[in-house]
């Protein structure tokens, strides 16, 4: 027992500003330069970087010596003369045409190129020090992996000697990694993390070196596609696996970018709903007042209901009866694609008058950018923008679609990563272009609606309610997987697609590399738990993969965050009775914290299969137990949760819910 308490202790280092090296002084000390070597002070010890080559290495204030990043790949060519700023230095590199400049801020060590031509770097250059022992990866809700993690190294983990793009494939624009204890080899005690808000044209390369995993980011600059900026964070950390996030949601926090669920209840009281409910699509009868009495008479007493803009949608008696049921209803919706209205496959896609084909993105060339799926075009948010003071597509959109009176909208892909540069004559954009209109038109939308979008990446949490996506932590695998439509299920029958509703059984790779629970760490919910409600995706459905059941609902008591079902009159016949339990236990304690940050989490049991989250102060705190052994009382695959006024913890175990 005492050695468990020990570890748990040790794993532990709750998320306070002190333990991930947050807090301090926002010092304006200049530091010293001796030679090549800048030195910093940064919260939790003092920042290197030698201005020839920009490695990066630091002496942490119990006297140890990390390697934050080698010197940039490929070189940089003799560096210019260096001069002293009042909180740092600038030089250059002229063969590269970079200037830099590194300064101590927010107690973190901040790195800026900038570029005056197109080009690229390979910096920095990560996990190289011997002590790393795992990296912090936001791959959907996030992974920590042991740097030398056989399944992650090799061919089956689909990870090493990969490229992945920041903004677009990376739920929150960071990585982390944990070093080794100074003395018995345990994790724990220092770690680094690093912010890139400059997202859009940067990517993380990994590679495996000797059976160990690093990491090189790399930074395209251009001129046309805005990214000739490029921003690197570097802070000191306690070495816990969601430090990383920690420091970006106290980064957000410094540049008021960060937004507060509470304050989105208080502007629109609609938000409020979501607390303490399910997310589920609804096909057929669930669509109807009936079926949604049929879920209020088995006691759910929140949900969030979506809906398709097919030729069934649902209508004002069902939004009606959604409302008086205190659930959320509202269509799904997109103003990404454009089709030829006379033979579009969806009417979301089908526009008035020349928005099809004149508002398509163009190539340089001039060809359009074709939609997905092979479907149309992907549309311009810049030509919208242009022309909707005085056409309205997008608001007489929005208003046709929530004529019923719903209280909700999920747009799809409008808060993801996936951004474009448009060279169409007239609607002209850079990607940064492209994200800025989107946030414009989203914002317009939040502003009288409880507003969602696919895998809200951290720029949109400030007008977003809700995401379904970025809970997932999408492997390759997933997407083959989907096209087998065989195994996976296709776009029929209407009222209920097997896509949908067909259970599958994911292939053992790709099991472990979505919801391995030793793998699984809370990375989003540490930066933006009580700025938004994050859930799963829209086709991995609850009941899509009956073998990730007790994970799937471990992990979202743990994380506090809700699971997302699709429905139909049989699935609600078969399956309501379990989703109505597990829902009974969410409620309370996702309305208790579901506005609060995440303040804590921790394994503790050495294999990582019991693991701790604390919420706010202390206003919720849940332990799950993934494995088979009982810990401390607390069976295998069943979960405990403490609210501060429960005398008692509440316990579930998924697997022997009966209804």
């Amino acid at each position: 027992m005492t050695s468990k308490i020990t570890r748990a202790v040790a794993a532990s280092l709750a998320l306070t500003a002190t333990t991930l090296g947050l807090a301090g002084c926002d010092s304006a000390a200049a530091g010293s330069l001796r030679g090549s070597r800048l030195e910093l002070p940064v919260t939790g010890g003092t920042a290197v970087v030698d201005t020839a080559s920009l490695a990066v290495t630091a002496r942490t204030g119990d006297g140890r010596r990390m390697v934050l990043s080698e010197a940039a790949a490929g070189g940089l060519g003799k560096p210019g003369p260096v001069t002293r700023t009042a909180d740092g230095a600038r030089w250059s590199y002229p063969a590269k045409g970079l200037s830099v400049r590194a300064r101590a801020e927010h107690g973190r060590l901040r790195i800026t190129l900038r570029s005056d031509r197109d080009g690229s770097v390979s910096w920095p250059v990560t996990g190289t020090d011997r002590a790393a022992s795992a990296v912090q990866l936001p791959r959907g809700e996030g992974l920590d992996i042991p740097v030398r993690d056989a399944f992650w190294n090799g061919e089956k983990g689909g990870l090493a000697g990969s490229t992945v793009d920041v903004g677009a494939d990376l739920a929150l624009p960071l990585w982390g990694y944990s070093l080794k204890g100074a003395e018995k080899g345990t994790t724990g005690g220092h770690g680094v993390s690093y912010l890139t808000p400059t997202d859009i044209g940067t990517s993380l390369r990994f590679a495996s070196t000797g059976g160990r995993l690093r990491t090189t980011a790399a930074h395209a600059f251009s001129a046309g596609e805005g990214t000739r900026d490029y921003d690197v964070s570097f802070a000191l950390t306690d070495g816990n696996p969601v430090a990383a996030a920690a420091d970006y949601r106290s980064y957000l926090s410094q540049h008021g970018e960060l937004g507060s669920l509470r304050e989105k209840i208080r502007r629109n009281p609609a938000n409020g709903k979501l607390l303490g409910a399910f997310h589920a699509y609804v096909w057929g009868d669930a669509r109807t007042a009936s079926g949604i009495a049929r879920l209020k008479k088995l006691g759910v007493d929140r949900m969030w209901l979506g809906y398709d803009a097919g030729a069934h949608p649902m209508d004002a008696q069902a939004v009606r009866a959604a409302e008086q049921a205190g659930y959320l209803a509202g269509p799904y919706d997109s103003f990404a694609n454009g089709q030829d209205p006379e033979s579009a496959d969806s009417p979301t896609s089908a526009w008035p008058d020349r928005v099809y084909p004149d508002f398509c993105i163009r190539k340089a060339d001039g060809t359009p950018e074709t939609g997905f799926g092979g479907r149309g075009c992907y549309l311009s948010s810049r030509a919208f923008e242009k022309a909707e003071p005085g056409k309205h597509y997008l608001a007489d959109r929005t208003r046709t679609m929530v004529a019923n009176g719903a209280d909700s909208y999920f747009l799809d892909v409008d808060a993801t990563g996936e951004v474009f540069r448009d060279h169409g004559k007239g609607h002209e954009m850079t990607k940064a272009g492209d994200r800025a209109n989107r946030l414009a038109r989203m914002r317009r939308l939040s502003q009288r609606l409880v507003l969602g979008s696919e895998s809200a990446q951290p720029w949109a949490n400030q007008v977003l309610a809700f995401d379904h996506g970025s809970g997932t932590p999408v492997a390759d695998g997933l997407w083959k997987l989907e096209r087998d439509k065989r195994k996976w299920g296709g776009y029929y029958p209407e009222n209920a697609p097997k896509n949908f509703f067909q259970p599958v059984r994911l292939p053992a790779d790709l099991a472990t590399a979505m919801y391995d629970p030793k793998y699984r760490v809370p990375l989003y919910e540490t930066a933006l738990h009580g700025s938004l409600v994050n859930a799963e995706r829209w086709e991995l459905s609850y009941d899509k993969l009956p073998r990730q059941k007790t994970t799937r609902a471990l992990l979202a008591m743990l994380y506090n965050t809700p699971l997302n079902y699709v429905l139909d009159g049989p699935t609600i016949q078969r399956n309501g009775p379990e989703l109505a339990a597990l829902q009974r236990y969410f409620s309370p304690l996702h309305r208790a914290a579901g506005t609060d940050r995440m303040t804590s989490f921790r394994w503790l049991t050495d294999d990582r299969t019991v693991q701790r989250t604390v919420f706010g102060d202390g206003s919720l705190t849940v332990t799950a137990n993934f494995g088979t052994e009982a810990h401390d009382g607390l069976p295998g695959g069943c979960v405990d949760a403490r609210l501060r006024t429960d005398a008692q913890p509440r316990r579930l175990c998924p697997a022997r819910i009966t209804g």
